[in-house]
Parts: structure tokens; C-alpha cells; sequence
């Protein structure tokens, strides 16, 4: 097939296109490169099945062209973590709901075949029911939650009124390889095994027992390339892991001394998936679990060498709107 993956030089999405050219599927990448890093792509970069376009969903004139003749689109692109939603909520809707905006009419345009959307489990905020089905309530606790959802109810919508085939994928708490390393406090894992490299303690947040449903990036991938192939369409989906680990657990698994820092308003005790319904409608299933997947992590842990180290003095400092803005 011919795919095009937004977002591809991005932390799932670089997994994604590895995936795909490993299928023997010819990929376009649509990134701006602003989170995604071009040595993402690098053990791909001397292929003739892979093309980069670097352009932003922002501008549907942009991108366009690179939409004709695609048979898949996976959109992953999108800005990212809580707190500078918080500070800047124009600059996600423009992303994320603008952005999902233009890439459906890019997609239908083009006549695209197939379409997946990378949606959010934090849509669910704070939920009633562990594990969480798809069916439960909205409470998006930010702004980026609540553009991801959004963005979701325009994929559904134009998959209803112009029948383009479209899934929308709710993931849960991803990890692996190649997380996400910007400037922004962000995913447990990047800042915990960049303050291992540098001898750091690990800043675990409230008394640790907070649980989370930790999904290996490449279980996730698989579960992107499953919907693809399947007749699956107007669905939405949770992929996680199934189970739920407590941050604790990951600790002993990373090792290293540990210091606490408050815990934060909005954010779950527990985020868990209840995945029975991707399992029915697409026989996926995850295969790594976290002991696993951490080890995977550990032996690439150079990767995280020039990320930022974050400090109890430093989060406090970066998370201050949190604290300001999502209190009760």
C-alpha cells in the first residue's frame, strides 16, 4: 500500500513507518519537525520505500500534494503534554483540531481508502470504571485532552457524512524506544531515564502507588497497521496493555534512588484500558509487558543522553499553571 503517516518522525510515528516499510508498504512522512527528530527516521533514511515531506497540518495547501495517490493515512501528529496546553491553547486547537481538520480534507480529497486517527485516553480524565471502556464519560481534565477528543469527533463525523473509513485508536500511557525528549516536562519514562544517566534521583510523584497503563510502543504500531487492514470503520477503540502498574513498579525496574514531589490535580490514580473490544473487532492483542518493555528501554538508555534532567526545583517551577489552573 501506499501510506502516509503524520507525524512520522515523531516517538509511535517513527515506529510506525518501521513497521510499515518492514511490510513492504511504500511511506510519506508529513512532519514539521518541531517534536519530531529526523534521527527518528535514520535506519530508514537510504530506503527507496520512504519519503519525507516536511510540511505542518496547520496548512492544508502544505500538504495536500503529498496526500494523492495514498491508500493509508495514520494521523499522529499533534503538540503534545499538559502544560503547555494550558499556556497555549491556541496553538493546539490550531494543531489538533485544526490540524485533524485539514488532514480529513487532505484525505478526502485524495479519495484515501483507509484513515486512523491516534486519539488519547487522557479524554477520559478521571473516570468511574477501571478498567475504562469506550463508552464511558468525557471529562478531558486540559486543553490538550480535550483537542484530542475533539479532533476525534471530526474524524467520526467525517467518516459519517462523507464515508471516508476511519478509526480512531484511544491509547493508553505509551513507552518505548525513542519517547519523547523536548524542552516540555512531560512522560514519566524520558524524565526518569534521563535523571538515571545523569545520577539523578527519580522525581516520583505523590507516594508512587498511582497506577498506569503502560503500553510498549510497538505493541501500539502493530495495533495502527491491524486497523489498516481490517473492514473495521466509524469505530473507536482503546489500545492499552490491559493491565495497570504502579509507578513504583517502574522504579525498581529502572533503579536508582527516588525523591518525592507533590502530586498533581487533574491527573488519575489509576488509567487502565479495558481492551475487549479491539481484541474482538481487530484480534489485537499486546505482547510486551513492562518488565519487557523497560529492559528494551534500559538498553537504549543513551538515547536520553541530551534530554533535559528534570529536578524537584524545576518541575515545580514548569508545572506552576498546573497547580494554578487545575485546582479544585
Amino acid at each position: 500500500m501506499n501510506c502516509l503517516v503524520t507525524g512520522g518522525a515523531g516517538f509511535i510515528g517513527s515506529h510506525l513507518v518501521e513497521l510499515l516499510i518492514g511490510g513492504g508498504h511504500q511511506v510519506t512522512v508529513v512532519d514539521n519537525f518541531v517534536t519530531g527528530r529526523p534521527d527518528n527516521l535514520k535506519t530508514q533514511r537510504d530506503t527507496a520505500k520512504l519519503t519525507v515531506h516536511t510540511a505542518d497540518i496547520g496548512d492544508l495547501n502544505a500538504i495536500a500534494p503529498a496526500f494523492r495517490g495514498m491508500d493509508w493515512v495514520f494521523h499522529l501528529a499533534a503538540l503534545a503534554d499538559i502544560v503547555p496546553s494550558i499556556e497555549r491553547p491556541l496553538d493546539y486547537f490550531h494543531s489538533n483540531v485544526q490540524g485533524t481538520l485539514n488532514v480529513l480534507e487532505a484525505c478526502r480529497q485524495a479519495g484515501v481508502k483507509r484513515f486512523v486517527y491516534a486519539a488519547s485516553s487522557s479524554c477520559y480524565g478521571i473516570p468511574d470504571v477501571y478498567p475504562t471502556p469506550e463508552d464511558a464519560e468525557m471529562r478531558p481534565q486540559y486543553p490538550y485532552a480535550l483537542t484530542k477528543y475533539l479532533g476525534e469527533q471530526i474524524v467520526l463525523h467525517w467518516g459519517k457524512v462523507y464515508h471516508l473509513p476511519v478509526v480512531s485508536l484511544r491509547m493508553f500511557n505509551v513507552y518505548g524506544p525513542r519517547a519523547r525528549t523536548s524542552g516540555t516536562y512531560g512522560a514519566v519514562f524520558g524524565v526518569f531515564l534521563a535523571q538515571k544517566l545523569n545520577h539523578q534521583p527519580l522525581t516520583v510523584v505523590g507516594d508512587g502507588t498511582q497506577t498506569r497503563d503502560f503500553t510498549f510502543v510497538g505493541d501500539v504500531a502493530r495495533a495502527f497497521l491491524s486497523a489498516a487492514e481490517s473492514s473495521v470503520r466509524n469505530e473507536v477503540m482503546n489500545v492499552g496493555s490491559g493491565n495497570t502498574y504502579s509507578v513504583n513498579q517502574l522504579v525498581q525496574l529502572i533503579g536508582g534512588p527516588v525523591v518525592h514531589i507533590p502530586k498533581r490535580p487533574g491527573e488519575p490514580d489509576c488509567t487502565q484500558a479495558d481492551i475487549s473490544k479491539v481484541r474482538r473487532l481487530l484480534g489485537w492483542a499486546p505482547r510486551v509487558g513492562l518488565e519487557a518493555g523497560v529492559k528494551t528501554m534500559l538498553d537504549h538508555i543513551e538515547y536520553w543522553r541530551t534530554a533535559p534532567v528534570w529536578t524537584p526545583d524545576s518541575i515545580a517551577a514548569a508545572t506552576r499553571t498546573w497547580f494554578e489552573y487545575l485546582k479544585n
